[in-house]
């Protein structure tokens, strides 16, 4: 059996795990894969290092590059991992109109395991400061997003231990799917 183009949004709020996942992942199934960050404009990369949560108003556009994006990948036949906050319902819906399948990995977790990841980290725009703000936009997979094969996955598990849940939840195999060139 050959899948349609499918792109999996590893979502969550910053520290979860969103890259080392979409990493795992990309690697295990040979997607094709990208960081939302970098689709983001310089404004908003400014805002977010000053610490200035940023607002809707900044985040559309961005999301219509991501969605835009997946679509193009869709196009040529290829599946993505792709790692996005998406922290809202809203936001979710203008990525799922994106051409292909799409579905959302809610990595969720504790705000103090987070924290401390965030603590951890080196390099990166966003401040831990950001967390509370993160947290309080953050809307979980509703029930429907759920039924409709989106995950919710406990971060406390090994990256290992995700994408073996992943992809035998969504059945995925690295031989039949559609691979980046």
């Amino acid at each position: 059996m050959q899948y349609p183009p499918t792109h999996l949004v590893v979502m969550g709020v910053a520290g979860s795990g969103k890259s080392t996942l979409a990493a795992a992942l990309a690697d295990r199934l040979g997607w094709a894969c990208a960081e939302a960050d970098e689709f983001h404009p310089a404004a908003n990369i400014d805002k977010m290092s000053q610490g200035i949560p940023l607002q809707d108003d900044d985040r559309w556009p961005w999301l219509g590059e991501i969605r835009d994006w997946m679509t193009a990948k869709s196009r040529d036949g290829l599946s993505t991992v792709l790692t996005c906050s998406a922290l809202k319902q809203s936001y979710r819906r203008l990525l799922s109109e994106a051409g292909g399948r799409v579905v959302f990995l809610h990595l969720d977790g504790g705000a103090d395991l987070i924290g401390q990841r965030m603590q951890g980290r080196e390099g990166h725009f966003m401040p831990p400061t950001l967390l509370p703000s993160q947290l309080a936009t953050l809307e979980p997979l509703s029930q429907e997003e759920l039924d409709a094969g989106s995950l919710r996955l406990d971060i406390s598990r090994s990256p290992e231990e995700l994408v073996a849940a992943v992809v035998q939840a969504l059945g995925l195999d690295a031989d039949q799917a559609p691979r980046a060139s």
